[in-house]
This record gives C-alpha cells, structure tokens and sequence, in this order.
C-alpha cells in the first residue's frame, strides 16, 4: 500500500468543508481532518502577510494525489493553494486497508454518503 497525506490550506470554514467533503465524496480522500485556528505567515507578492488558516490533512494513496491535486485546484479560492504530499512510510495497516477500501470507484454508495450535511458540524 502507499498510502500519502496531503496537506493544504484555506481561508475560511465553509471553505474548507467544501473541499473536504469533496475529496471525500469523490473518493480521491478516506478522510479529511479540518484543523482550524492555523495561523500562517508568509511572503506573497513582495509582502509579508498574516492570515488565519484552516488546514486540511487528507488521507489518501498515491494513486490518487493527481485527482485530489486537480480538486484542489478546482475549488480553491487561492490564485496559489498549498498542495504538500508526504508519504506514509509506516501505519497500522487495518486503517491503511481502510483508506485504500473507501478510494474504490466501483463501490456503491450508501444512502448516508449521498446525504452528507455539514450544517450539523458547529454541534458537535
């Protein structure tokens, strides 16, 4: 199995459940964590800047990372989104068989998964 993480950035929550959900419904993505309170400093455009960040770390193979790339790219609000990949050189491999289970385009779809409210998630 080659499992990578893919680590990006994004401005704001609804932002980032957009992303994640995406990478998830499209199995090019097991799981996305939403990590918020990120806070980024950089150099862009001859400036230093300061943004509050959400980061996305998804779990996915390496198969894979072109179309979870391209789906960045595709919704990210960024003119430049960070899209890093790290592999996976040990993990345990029942969750490792799970992320590769859940990225099989030829599985059905539960109801569950077609139904998918993100609207719930400030209550948990």
């Amino acid at each position: 199995m080659s499992a990578i993480v893919v680590v990006t950035t994004v401005g704001d929550e609804n932002e980032a459940n957009v992303l994640a959900r995406e990478l998830v419904c499209r199995r090019h993505a097991a799981c996305v964590n939403i990590i918020p309170g990120v806070r980024s400093i950089y150099r862009w455009q001859g400036k230093i800047c300061r943004d509050g960040e959400y980061m996305l770390v998804a779990k996915t193979m390496v198969d894979e990372f072109e179309e979870v790339s391209n789906t960045i790219k595709e919704i990210h609000s960024y003119e430049l989104p960070e899209i890093l990949a790290f592999r996976i050189d040990r993990g345990d491999s029942n969750f490792l068989g799970w992320v590769e289970h859940c990225l099989d385009k030829n599985a059905a779809f539960e109801e569950e998964e077609e139904l998918l409210d993100l609207d719930g998630l400030h209550d948990l």
